[in-house]
């Protein structure tokens, strides 16, 4: 009788922690579709419905994205103090609540204002929710890699779903229909988690960062420094690319595959098929992040970025959808790099706080690359943005080649480059 209550109870929870992983993807899946509805609003409604140009809205678009990224590590602090779980369901609701009332928006400022609370909520889901997936379960470079998926198919179903909703009810409407569902998945989140919200606020024990348990020698010391600065100085160019190909594609597409697609509705589909078919990259990087370590793996997608960034200038229709498609596999395949060398430096109480800078450095560099978009797109066109990418994705290869060949494991001799 005990052992088939031991079963039964290890069942219970291996589905619990199924239901959880789940209801975290998903919730990366609508922070990332949330902050970018907006992108393909201002392509294909707003310079109708307000008579304002593609790069008039776009300053009214960046506010959202500095509070994704300034209100992060406030959002690791109050997780780490109180309650992941609890954070979590605060941002399904938040993010939700949020979204519709920016469908009430009458003006670009409002609009702005109303982006600016959408970002201080979808702030909260990157340092909080990777700090749960990194200490919950093994295998983390893999675990990272799926739900990073998920993020990109809320990149890609952005321009899907925002499109249709344009093409069948309004831009309005693209806002409340999914506030609508991520309160109500805020509420199941709650209900089910409600033990682990309603008690301390931690769930395991949470140790201090690793590296205060490992060897405190010069020379790893010294690894651990260069490993931080690479991990930071690339979150931020990394962040420049990421921003700029998700947020300007469907604006390419809306000018360079004509040929192809002709409405609102067209657009949002090539772009969620390429950004649906480039989130095999994460899955790849994943299983080799667990076996090989991320310096040859990181070298070898930013190398790729380089080349097809550099081929893209000119390119229309089909050769400009395929040279996408492989740009974005590889842009796509580098997220879950930093993540996973976060996650194997800073364990226990702290993580979702070192987690939080990650996103600060990362959503403020998102935020400023609008401006550059802008001032780019304004000026040269699109062709010049792609080679400035070119030269990014250039230094990010030079950056971590400077990474050792494995990273340093808590209490062992520092590794060899």
């Amino acid at each position: 009788m005990a052992i088939e209550q031991l079963d039964h109870s290890g069942v219970r929870d291996l589905q619990r922690d199924r239901v959880h992983f789940l209801l975290l993807n998903i919730g990366h899946y609508l922070d990332h579709l949330f902050t970018l509805v907006i992108a393909t609003v201002a392509v294909t409604s707003l310079k109708v419905e307000w008579g304002m140009t593609y790069d008039q809205i776009l300053p009214y678009a960046a506010p959202g994205f500095f509070a994704f990224g300034l209100f992060s590590l406030p959002a690791g602090w109050l997780a780490d103090k109180w309650s992941r779980e609890g954070m979590i369901a605060v941002f399904f609701v938040g993010i939700g609540i949020a979204s519709i009332v920016t469908a009430m928006a009458q003006s670009p400022l409002q609009l702005g204002l109303a982006l600016f609370i959408v970002g201080i909520f979808a702030a909260i889901y990157h340092p909080v929710g990777l700090a749960i997936v990194t200490e919950r379960w093994k295998n983390t470079g893999m675990r990272i890699a799926v739900n990073g998926v998920w993020g990109n198919l809320g990149v890609g179903s952005a321009a899907l779903i925002t499109g249709y909703f344009i093409d069948h009810g309004g831009w309005r409407l693209a806002f409340i229909a999914p506030g609508l569902v991520s309160i109500g998945i805020g509420v199941i989140y709650a209900a089910v988690f409600w033990r682990e919200i309603s008690a301390s606020g931690r769930v395991g024990a949470r140790s201090s960062v690793a590296g205060s348990a490992a060897p405190s020698t010069p020379d790893y010391k010294a690894l651990i420094r260069r490993i931080t600065v690479i991990v930071f100085a690339t979150t931020a160019v990394s962040s420049i690319i990421f921003q700029s190909t998700t947020f300007a594609l469907p604006k390419v597409f809306d000018e360079r595959l004509r040929g192809l697609a002709s409405t609102a509705t067209g657009v949002g589909q090539l772009a969620f098929t390429v950004f649906a078919v480039a989130s095999i990259g994460q899955l790849i990087v994943g299983y080799y992040l667990d076996r090989v370590g991320p310096r040859i793996v990181f070298m070898t997608v930013a190398a790729v970025q380089m080349v097809f960034f550099a081929v893209m200038p000119g390119l229309i229709d089909g050769p400009a959808l395929l040279c996408a498609l492989i740009f974005m596999l590889a842009a796509f395949g580098q997220i879950p790099i930093n993540d996973y060398m976060i996650s194997r430096m800073a364990q226990g109480e702290f993580r979702a706080r070192v987690y939080g800078v990650r996103y600060v450095v990362s959503f403020t560099a998102l935020a400023a690359t609008l401006p550059l978009i802008k001032f780019v797109y304004a000026t040269w066109g699109f062709d010049t943005l792609f080679r400035i990418l070119a030269v990014s994705a250039a230094v990010i290869l030079a950056v971590v080649s400077q990474l050792p060949a494995r990273m340093p494991q808590p209490n062992a001799q520092p590794a060899t480059t």
